[in-house]
């Protein structure tokens, strides 16, 4: 079973900055799409940023030029870096994978447990 795990997060004062990492575990095989999701109280998730194996990204227009998505393909992790975090950006943090694992010859999508990030003076 293909694990995912994040770490970072946190309080956040506005204007500040933080980083999120999230690790992916088990058999995997290969990982097509890796991205980040959040969810605020009330609200449904939604997409944050996305980021293909060959590196082409996706941002909501909300993040775009404040948040970073990056990856490792050889370690199998994918980073989103935040910058300039407004009030707005509070909410839990999802890593999603789509993974092809052990012999499969299908991929599925897997989460992570979430990481909440609170931006507060």
């Amino acid at each position: 079973q293909v694990q995912l795990v994040e770490s970072g997060g946190g309080l956040v004062q506005p204007g500040g900055s933080t980083r999120l990492l999230c690790a992916a575990s088990g058999r995997i095989f290969r990982i097509a799409v890796m991205g980040w999701y959040r969810q605020a109280p009330g609200k449904q998730r939604e997409l944050v940023a996305s980021i293909t194996r060959g590196g082409s990204t996706n941002y909501d227009d909300s993040v775009k030029g404040r948040f970073t998505i990056s990856r490792d393909n050889a370690r199998n992790t994918v980073n989103l870096q935040m910058n300039n975090l407004k009030p707005e950006d509070t909410a839990v943090y999802y890593c999603n994978a789509d993974v092809r694992e052990g012999l499969s010859y299908t991929y599925s999508q897997r989460w992570g447990q979430g990481t909440p990030v609170t931006v507060s003076a």
